[in-house]
This record gives structure tokens, sequence and C-alpha cells, in this order.
């Protein structure tokens, strides 16, 4: 038991070294692999076989995957996957790994002499390949881009997406911020960014801070003061979700001013807990989920 204990906890470790590795480097991994050739979108998030979108960790896996190797195509299969929709993986090509939750039952005795089943929560892994590692499938996985869109209409529909929120955006100042206790976003003119998908991109990531609020997702990572682990946390988790929601919404996120003094508690908060990515990771497709929940429906 003990040595299966220590592999799952090593799932974590390794994932987590990786992009430690990355941000050491001055890399955000989550800012790298922008797609310009796969018809699915000049900028997605890594997708499943049949079209889902990947969620939490597999999306900064499978971005990092799909940067070394240097893979155009976003959709994901695994070997019988690939099978059954009619294509083989190429002799040779190697796999890329995935996770999900699952629980194994534990059993405890009690002071009492009682049986105590227990559900123990743990990471397992599998493999992937992506469709560019695949020969045979179905036309849709391979094909390319038309002429990418006028940048005015992505930004149109990134303003569309926020208005759709309700979220309070005031627009004045030189800073860019999120107030719980007002519960609004504050953004500088327009003018003021480099451009507008700078713009655009600044204001996911205040929109993912907004989500926070107990009236939405209530999270509350233990942020106490700027600078502290909880702030840096909660700051992982909104630069997350602005990855996660500008893959979505087709925008090229700018690396912001404040990098490096972010990437510094980052690295700390990771080198601390090996698991605060994979928490993170998770609690920025929520954020992003909930967004997406405010969008109107075809039927209205």
């Amino acid at each position: 038991m003990a040595t299966k204990s220590k592999n799952r906890t090593d799932i974590y470790a390794k994932v987590t070294n990786q992009i430690v590795a990355e941000l050491e480097r001055g890399v955000r991994p989550w800012h790298k692999p922008w797609n310009a050739e796969h018809a699915a979108g000049r900028i997605c998030r890594p997708l499943r076989h049949n079209g889902a979108p990947y969620q939490g960790i597999n999306i900064l896996m499978l971005w990092a995957s799909a940067e070394d190797a240097g893979f155009h195509c976003p959709h994901w299969l695994t070997f019988k996957q690939a099978k059954e929709l009619g294509g083989s993986v190429r002799k040779g090509e190697k796999g890329s790994p995935v996770v999900y939750a699952s629980t194994f039952t534990r059993s405890e005795t009690t002071d009492d002499g009682a049986e105590v089943a227990e559900q123990v929560p743990f990471l397992k892994q599998y493999t992937v390949f992506n469709a560019c590692q695949v020969d045979g499938l179905p036309a849709r996985y391979y094909e390319l881009a038309a002429a990418p869109r006028e940048t005015v209409e992505r930004i149109e529909q990134a303003d569309r997406f926020f208005a759709a929120t309700g979220a309070e955006i005031r627009t004045g100042g030189n800073r860019a911020y999120y107030t719980i206790e007002g519960d609004y976003i504050q953004l500088p003119p327009i003018e003021c960014f480099v451009d507008s998908e700078s713009h655009a991109a600044v204001l996911s990531h205040e929109a993912a801070h907004w989500t926070r609020h107990p009236s939405r997702l209530d999270r509350d990572l233990g942020r106490k003061r700027w600078g502290d682990a909880g702030y840096a946390m909660e700051e992982l988790v909104a630069e997350l979700g602005s990855a996660f929601l500008c893959a979505d919404l087709e925008i090229t996120p700018e690396v912001r001013e404040d990098h490096a003094s972010y990437l510094a508690s980052w690295l700390e908060v990771l080198k601390a807990d090996k698991r605060a990515i994979f928490t993170a990771a998770s609690l920025a497709s929520k954020a992003v989920d909930f967004l997406h929940g405010l969008q109107p429906t075809a039927e209205s």
C-alpha cells in the first residue's frame, strides 16, 4: 500500500516540478501553445475525442505537450478511441499523460474494534495521443483553419461575453483590479492598453477574481493581505482562469508588467505545496465555467 500511495503522490510532484521549472525560466507554461492552424480555432483549449474541452490541470499538461512537440491539432485521443474512429497511432509515437480523480477504499479499525471504510481520493494517470500522431481519423480532426477573423470581431465577442456576466465594470484611473468590498471591476481606459486583446485579457483576469465573491463561488483561499500565500494562490487561480477563458474567446493574452513579481510568488506557493497547481487549475476551471453559465442560451 505504501508503494501505491507514493506513486500516486508522485503525479502531483511530477507535474508541479515541470511547471516550477518553466516558471524559473521566466515562462508561463499556460501562455505558450496558441494554435494558428487548426479549424477548431486560432486559440483553443485541448479537446477530447468527442470535442469536449479538457478541464483543470489537464489543460496545462496538454498545452505543454503540444508546445514541446509542435502539435497544431487540439484533439487528443486514447489508443482505443483512435482505433474506434478508424484511425491508428503511428508506430513509435509517444503519448502524453493526463489524469483523472478516482478513489480507493481504505478500511480501518476503530478503538472499539469496529471496521470503518473510508473513501480516499487520488489521481490516476492515463495516456492520450494528439490527432497529429494518428493516421486515418475523420477529416474534421485534421481540418486547417480558414483565414483568421478580424480582430475587432473577436473583441466584440469578448465584450458581449463580459457584458452578459452582469459584472459591474468601471473605467478610469491607471490600475486594473477587482474589489470584493465594492464588488466591481476597475479598468483603465482601453486606450491605455497596448492593444484591444491586452485589454480583454486583463478583463478576463479580473472577471475570474469577480467569481470569488460570496454570492457567486465564495472562493476563500486564506488571503489576508497583499503578497501572502492566500493572495498568491488567488492570483494564480485568476491567471489560469484568464488563460483558459482567453483560449475560449480566441484572445491572445499578453504578459503583464507585473509578470516578474507574480512569478516569484507563484513559485513560492508551488514549491511549498505540490498539489497547489492542481487546486488552482481546478478552481480556475470552475470560475470559467461559472462565467460561461451566465451567457444567454440559444433559446433566450
